[in-house]
């Protein structure tokens, strides 16, 4: 069973390319952890408050093995809304 977290975060457009900015470390940490398949912390094409969070891991113990204390205290109070969700994943297919 693979996990999947997937969301937004809402931000200050003001200071949306400053939080993604500071993410790059912990993108690049979580790629390099065993157990991550895919990770990445976005932009959104539209809404210039808007923050797309994709994780897929390969099972619940790799993801609590990264997610640790979870984000930084700065990153934390610059998030003014969160809405992103853990799915347990028993089958998927390509889609090509």
């Amino acid at each position: 069973m693979t996990v999947i977290v997937a969301g937004h975060l809402g931000v200050d457009p003001d200071q949306r390319d400053d939080y993604l900015a500071g993410c790059r470390s912990v993108v690049e940490l979580a790629r390099a952890t065993a157990g991550c398949i895919d990770f990445s912390i976005t932009a959104d094409l539209i809404d210039p408050g808007r923050i797309m969070v994709f994780e897929h891991w390969e099972s619940r113990a790799a993801v609590e093995t990264f997610r640790g204390d979870g984000p930084r205290a700065d990153q934390r109070a610059i998030v003014v809304s969160a809405a992103v969700s853990e799915y347990d994943v028993v089958d998927g297919r390509t889609l090509t």
